[in-house]
């Protein structure tokens, strides 16, 4: 158990940061209901990637512009046209992986750590992916203090919020910036496909314990940590793929949750 704690501690230290990071941006996409602007970021990301890797381009630099940019154009076309929008939306979301493809093919040679940003590999963060994932954590936290009425009024009633005064447009903006932000910094741990799993589940089996909202970003943190914490052990125990495991780990979870509550 001590080799255990010894060799991943990098990793355990990224799945508290990891945790924090879905409890809060996971919890916002449920409530209000962005799993689907949340996925076509993580997989238009992937854009991103490859315009770095043929600009020359710190990897992580290029996919969060990448990511922030479509989160901007997500933002607008939700806010002018919501009820078109699942078409353009999946629209970027192809443009996105199909750039992606087209870059790193126009890039010289063979670059064999990209399937890690597609899968992920929490086992292989650096320093730099920690500071990043400690300032995304940041942000959501200064922006849960600052604007949590505001979130909460626009995921339940849009127009009572705006009556009330409340500008929709820029919190709904933000929040899809925020889960740009909390997509790309989890990209690294997680992988662009698996992300909105992750993202999911704890927020999904915390909303339905929880009695109000602080409460349930606290138990979906909880939950999270469980999950990835278990996950790594397991990853470590039968030597398997750490992402994969942890994956794994929270839809037994959800599957364990929804039979319990049946």
């Amino acid at each position: 158990m001590s080799e255990f704690f010894t060799l991943f501690a990098p990793s355990l230290i990224a799945a508290l940061l990891l945790s924090l990071l879905i409890a809060i941006a996971g919890s916002l996409m449920l409530l209000g209901r962005y799993s689907y602007i949340a996925a076509a970021i993580a997989h238009g990301s992937y854009g991103g990637v490859g315009l770095a890797l043929l600009l020359g381009l710190p990897i992580l630099l290029g996919t969060t512009l990448f990511a922030l940019l479509l989160a901007l154009l997500l933002a607008y076309i939700t806010y002018r046209s919501p009820q078109r929008s699942d078409l353009l939306i999946g629209t970027i979301w192809a443009v996105g992986m199909s750039l992606g493809i087209l870059f790193i093919d126009l890039t010289p040679g063979y670059r064999s750590d990209l399937l890690g940003y597609l899968f992920g590999n929490i086992l292989l963060l650096e320093s730099g992916d920690l500071l990043f994932l400690a300032v995304v954590d940041l942000l959501l936290i200064a922006a849960l203090l600052l604007y949590r009425h505001h979130f909460l009024a626009l995921a339940y009633d849009r127009d009572f919020a705006q009556v009330r005064g409340i500008r929709v447009g820029r919190i709904h903006t933000l929040t899809i910036l925020l889960l740009a932000l909390s997509v790309v910094a989890s990209i690294r741990a997680v992988g662009l496909i698996l992300v909105i799993a992750l993202l999911s589940i704890p927020p999904f089996i915390a909303e339905r314990l929880s009695r109000n909202f602080l409460e349930m970003v606290f138990l979906a943190a909880l939950l999270a940590l469980l999950f990835t914490g278990t996950g790594l052990f397991l990853s470590y125990w039968f030597d398997l793929p750490a992402t994969a495991t942890i994956i794994l780990t929270a839809a037994v979870g959800f599957m364990l949750f929804t039979i319990g509550r049946r």
